[in-house]
């Protein structure tokens, strides 16, 4: 019973693993104008700070900025990223 338990907590842990530039490939899928930078500021790989710029959120509102990068991360946001400290602009506000 106990070796299931610990090879499940080796799963959790290799599940919740996300490398900074996986972060900036899916935020590139979403939004393919765009100008990513991603930084672990924990250096554990769940935490993450995220500057997205470009031209797709001309005319947008920030939560409406947010929003297209949280959809280009999709799922991975609830699950292997438990923290995203987010900054969007217009490349004209660059």
């Amino acid at each position: 019973m106990i070796h299931n338990f610990e090879s499940c907590l080796v799963r959790q842990f290799f599940y919740f693993i996300m490398e900074p530039e996986k972060v900036k490939e899916l935020i590139l899928i979403g939004i393919p104008d765009a100008h990513v930078e991603v930084i672990d500021t924990t250096g554990t790989k769940d935490h993450f700070s995220v500057i997205v710029i470009s031209n797709s959120f001309v005319g947008k509102s920030m939560v409406q900025q947010h929003q297209m990068v949280y959809k280009s991360l999709g799922d991975y946001l609830t699950k292997e990223i438990h923290a995203l400290q987010l900054k969007t602009m217009t490349n004209g506000k660059w």
